[in-house]
This record gives structure tokens, C-alpha cells and sequence, in this order.
């Protein structure tokens, strides 16, 4: 059964057809695919693909998607997940994205400790990533208010519109998370 988390803000829920709009809207943003590593959404059947991925890859136990409610409007404001899930090694990459009149709210800092929570606590997880593109300051600036240490920088590791970007790679240790 998808696990449902909550915030005081949020309820963290799985992702279904019902959220292909507020997919579409995210995705087709280019203020959020700017520094996503994938291209602008143009139509809401790559949208319904999308969900389609997310549903796919939490069944396949590589990666979990929650759709981010806000529990005052039930408004579909974003997704954040783990993806590269390897429960084996007790590791994921955590990615998440807010639509952009959801930003400098505090939204994301209380998602993401949340899913950080229930990936140390639930899963197991002893290590959880994040690669974020170089330019993008906001997200590198927040995951190391969170605890995330700069690990180093993978060149041109993310292509996106054909150009290749160099990303920094950033990690959280268990320990590390609740010292």
C-alpha cells in the first residue's frame, strides 16, 4: 500500500490520474524545468506518461513519487520522491519540485524533512543523495540548511535541450541527519 505522509501544511500522497493537470502545470512551467534535467512538457499525454513513470517505479521498487497537497486548499502544488531507490544498499536520490508561487514559503524545507524522516525511519535508508544543477543556488542553498553535505561536481552530467550541465552531488547520513 502507497504510504501516505503528513505535515501540518501537507498530505503526501500517491500520484494518479486525477493529478495529470497539476503534473501538466509543473512539468510545462519552464521556471521549474529549468534546472530538472528534462524537457518542458507540452501536451497532458506526456503528463499522463509521467504519472504513468511514477506508478511504474514505485512498483518496481526504484523510486516513490508523492503528489504534495495542501491540506487548506487540496490544491496539487508539486512531487517530491526518491529516485535511484536501492533498498539493498539503503540509499536514494531525493528530488522534488513546487510550482513557482508555492517557493520562499517554507514549503519545501517541510516536505522534504518529512520524506527524509520516512526514508531513515521506514525504509531504512542510510544515505540519502541529491544532484542538483550548479546554476541552481535556491535548491543547493536549501539541502545544505537541511543537513546535506557538498559531496563534489559530476561534469556534464545531466543533459537538458541538448546542452549538458555539470551538477553538484550532495549527500545525507543517517547519523549525520540526527545528530
Amino acid at each position: 500500500m502507497f504510504p501516505i505522509l503528513e505535515t501540518d501544511r501537507f498530505i503526501l500522497r500517491e500520484i494518479t490520474e486525477t493529478d495529470t493537470a497539476g503534473i501538466f502545470a509543473c512539468f510545462s512551467n519552464e521556471e521549474v524545468t529549468k534546472y530538472y534535467g528534462q524537457e518542458t512538457l507540452k501536451n497532458k499525454e506526456e503528463a499522463k506518461e509521467f504519472v504513468t513513470f511514477f506508478a511504474q517505479s514505485y512498483r518496481d521498487k526504484r523510486g516513490i513519487r508523492w503528489g504534495i497537497e495542501l491540506k487548506s486548499t487540496r490544491e496539487f502544488i508539486g512531487t517530491i520522491g526518491f529516485n535511484a531507490l536501492s533498498l539493498k544498499h539503503k540509499r536514494a536520490e531525493i528530488g522534488y519540485e513546487l510550482l513557482p508561487q508555492h517557493w520562499r514559503k517554507g514549503y519545501a524545507t517541510e516536505a522534504i524533512s518529512k520524506v527524509l524522516e520516512y526514508g531513515f525511519n521506514d525504509l531504512g535508508l542510510t544515505r540519502i543523495g541529491a544532484v542538483v544543477f550548479v546554476e541552481n543556488i535556491a535548491s543547493s542553498q536549501l539541502l545544505l540548511r537541511l543537513g546535506f553535505e557538498k559531496e563534489g561536481v559530476l561534469k556534464q552530467y545531466m543533459y537538458q535541450n541538448g546542452i549538458a550541465h555539470d551538477t553538484y552531488v550532495y549527500g545525507l547520513l543517517k547519523e549525520q541527519a540526527y545528530e
